[in-house]
């Protein structure tokens, strides 16, 4: 059997860890460890996390960053699992969600994979899918133009990681740093997407690390990351770099570059 390393990042969410790590482990699909990766948490979330009665849940202390992906690159370093699954500290899983997963990746022949989710809403909770595709492949002609994969959804294959080097940890790229990672994952594997509902996601702007982003000026610092990365080795496509290239000469037309600062871009 596949085996699976959970990795949640979390600072002071003392009311949803227990519920995320719990989701985690009563998949149908068994997993191999839960890695709860704390950013310095000053209230309960340790002590509740290090309560749960389960050999597989370790918590894995950090000094505080106020960045998702330190503790994330944490785990990754630390995890055993052959595929890695990533959930977020105030979401949670519907019970048979790694298991369809697998059942898709082998199907179509991916080494990762996404998958919809419930808006869950504060005081309102459940209610309509987060995204609105009907397609079984996100490929990086999809991502390139929006991000449409869900962080608390994906499952990847290590080896993929290994060769995309984890989640950017650069401050501009804070809250969008899995946008970052998604791209380059997409050049080494399309995410075989299940358009099911599988994971509960928390739906807070108010008490979520994308408050107080500026759309525009996030998605340029993310192209700009991703082009930066793939200048360094990474081959795509003609048609993919031309792509590329609209999609950064776009996003710094939205953000007031000049014309000829968007020329440099070749």
């Amino acid at each position: 059997m596949d085996t699976v390393t959970v990795i949640i990042p979390v600072w002071n969410r003392e009311n949803t860890i227990v519920s995320a790590v719990r989701s985690a482990l009563d998949q149908t699909w068994p997993v191999m460890e839960v890695l709860v990766c704390d950013d310095g948490s000053i209230d309960n979330t340790k002590k509740l996390a290090a309560s749960i009665n389960d050999t597989r849940v370790k918590v894995i202390e950090g000094q505080h960053s106020g960045r998702p992906a330190v503790p994330r690159n944490r785990g990754i370093h630390l995890s055993k699992g052959e595929w890695i699954a990533f959930l977020d500290s105030d979401d949670a899983w519907l019970p048979q969600k790694i298991e369809k997963q697998f059942k898709i990746l082998k199907q179509i022949s991916c080494q990762a994979s996404s998958t919809n989710a419930f808006r869950v809403l504060p005081k309102m909770g459940r209610s309509t899918p987060y995204l609105n595709k009907q397609q079984e492949i996100i490929s990086f002609d999809h991502l390139i133009k929006v991000n449409g994969v869900i962080c608390s959804s994906v499952l990847v294959h290590r080896s993929v990681l290994e060769k995309t080097g984890g989640f950017p940890e650069e401050e501009h790229l804070k809250a969008v740093e899995d946008y970052a990672l998604w791209l380059r994952i997409s050049t080494l594997t399309n995410f075989a997407y299940l358009e099911e509902c599988l994971v509960d996601y928390c739906d807070d702007p108010a008490g979520s690390i994308r408050a107080g982003v500026k759309e525009r000026e996030q998605r340029e610092n993310v192209i700009r990351n991703f082009w930066e990365w793939t200048s360094e080795g990474s081959t795509l496509n003609d048609q993919q770099r031309k792509s590329l290239m609209k999609q950064m000469k776009t996003a710094m037309k939205n953000n007031g570059r000049s014309f000829w600062e968007r020329r440099k871009i070749k």
